[in-house]
């Protein structure tokens, strides 16, 4: 028997826990159907973490390696319940049938219960999702009108389904790009007022959600490149309530690629001239993104990636002014099938020129399934073990991670580097010590 270094005060996983999914679409329903078809042994969670992953503990003699819920205290998939925001009110079995990633025999099985899963009416305003015209919408006066109603769906599902806690997640389109505006992102208290103001510019409804899930006492992880939660109001608001946060932009497959492949280039010493990645993607995300004003926010968030992997600072010969673009093409033919593609230009010895190609040919929603599967169980975790504020250990899973640009902090972006940070955190809210650093 291993012996733990320390206690541990994660609190047990008692009860059932609510999964609020801001959007019914692609991933939603994949991550849904999926999870309910495993808890009937019809499929299994490929590609989850928290469901196939060992990690070593202890040293020595005391080594072992372990899956994290033999480590920690996780949520087991038979007390998840699921519940859902869309503009489209088609329920869960309908939107998956729509979305056309999974096939039909996949879905039958679980019918009864997708159903059930009727979204409740979005908070939505259309001019941050031009491309958006679904009418299963709140009619909200204000941002502060949006908070509560969506504050009162949190406790009527709760109430209704007997849950014990709830995590909030969103897999909703990116919204156009919002930049940082310190006259109401700066604090919480100049954003309450924005609020209440009905300030549309600069409140985007994703901060109504959470803002109200994180006052009803449940994390909030930002699945898409949206400013959301990567503002300082958010930041005391989650420190206020001692909620977890996390985000941003599930990190799926051009980004995957990218943030484990990089670290190869930059390991071996070699030089970076340049970098195009471009995709073509034909499901409603794609669409969305067809619109410049949407695609800034995913481009900020896709460039982000090389700047702290290879950093010209650090080894100026190397990565002094390389190229670095990111395209996205509608495509929609694909539907939910991208394609990604990557010319990397690179040089070596006296600085001879050399192309690496990578073209990975990608299941959108098959990749991102397993994400939300981990951040909600790992956030409940987070949460349970008295963790607040931004969940640095989750940025394994983010293509941008969150981290407090106002301290100058840098994002941690290499795969492999995140890849400890995460095993640190399970080791410690295991009991066990944190051995491995970044270097």
């Amino acid at each position: 028997m291993i012996s733990k270094k320390k206690q541990t005060n994660v609190l047990p996983a008692e009860g059932k826990l609510g999964v609020m999914i801001v959007g019914c679409g692609a991933v939603a329903t994949t991550f849904m159907t999926g999870v309910l078809m495993a808890r009937k042994g019809l499929a299994k969670p490929i590609g989850s973490m928290t469901q196939y992953d060992k990690i070593r503990v202890g040293k020595g003699d005391e080594k072992r390696y372990l899956h994290y819920a033999d480590i920690v205290p996780l949520t087991k998939l038979d007390d998840l319940v699921f519940a859902t925001w869309d503009v489209y009110p088609q329920n869960a079995y309908q939107a998956a049938m729509y979305a056309e990633v999974l096939q039909e025999k996949d879905i039958e099985p679980v019918k009864q219960e997708l159903e059930g899963i009727v979204p409740m009416k979005a908070a939505f305003d259309r001019n941050y999702a031009k491309r958006i015209n679904g009418d299963n919408v709140k009619d909200c006066s204000t941002r502060w009108d949006m908070v509560i109603q969506l504050q009162e769906d949190i406790r009527r599902f709760k109430r209704e389904n007997g849950i014990n806690r709830v995590v909030v997640i969103w897999a909703a389109s990116t919204e156009i790009y919002v930049p940082l505006f310190m006259p109401v992102h700066g604090s919480l208290d100049a954003l309450e007022k924005a609020m209440k103001e009905n300030d549309t510019v600069h409140v985007a409804p994703s901060m109504c959600y959470a803002y109200a899930a994180l006052v009803e006492g449940a994390p909030f992880i930002m699945g898409a490149p949206n400013t959301t939660i990567d503002i300082p109001a958010m930041w005391q608001l989650a420190e206020k309530c001692r909620m977890p946060i996390a985000g941003k932009d599930f990190k799926t497959g051009q980004t995957l690629v990218k943030s484990g492949f990089a670290p190869i280039i930059g390991t071996r010493c070699l030089g970076l001239s340049g970098w195009f990645s471009t995709n073509i993607l034909g499901n409603r995300d794609g669409l969305v993104l067809d619109e410049p004003d949407n695609f800034r926010t995913k481009e900020v968030s896709k460039l982000s990636t090389l700047e702290t992997i290879l950093q010209s600072e650090e080894q100026p010969d190397l990565y002094k002014d390389y190229y670095h673009k990111v395209r996205i093409n509608y495509y929609p033919p694909r539907n939910d099938n991208k394609e990604g593609w990557d010319n990397i230009d690179i040089f070596g010895w006296m600085g001879y020129p050399m192309q690496i190609k990578i073209n990975f040919l990608c299941r959108d929603s098959i990749l991102a399934a397993p994400l939300l599967l981990d951040l909600c169980l790992l956030s409940d975790l987070a949460a349970r073990a008295g963790r607040f504020g931004i969940q640095r250990f989750l940025s394994f899973f983010m293509k941008s991670p969150m981290h407090d640009f106002t301290k100058n902090e840098k994002p941690v972006n290499n795969l492999y580097q995140q890849y400890i940070m995460l095993k640190n955190a399970l080791r410690e809210m295991g009991g066990y010590e944190s051995d491995e650093e970044i270097d």
